[in-house]
């Protein structure tokens, strides 16, 4: 799944972009990998890159986006119309970990 979003890292306008892989592992387990682009480059953002839930990866976006001053535009939230339906679902259901207060 990938989602785009216009913000701001330290007050310069940027474009961010989120890459959620889901792995399947079986029937009753799965894993996530998240990447973090600022415009087309990845920066190193992870504790772990491997998280066990959708919502861990989003909390972990959400710590590493206080704490490098980056701001997302929720409005401008874009997302690319590829994906597996049940990501989709999951996100939006947990996509508030993004934007805590």
């Amino acid at each position: 799944m990938i989602i785009q979003y216009q913000g701001s890292q330290m007050g310069k306008a940027t474009t961010f972009t989120l890459k959620i892989i889901g792995n399947n592992l079986s029937k009753s387990s799965s894993n996530y990998q998240i990447e973090l682009l600022v415009g087309d480059k990845k920066i190193p953002t992870m504790t772990s890159e491997i998280h066990q839930s959708l919502s861990n990866c989003l909390k972990e976006i959400y710590l590493f986006r206080k704490h490098n001053g980056i701001v997302f535009d929720e409005s401008t939230e874009v997302i690319a119309p590829k994906l597996v339906p049940y990501d989709l679902i999951l996100y939006k259901y947990q996509k508030h970990a993004l934007f805590r207060l």
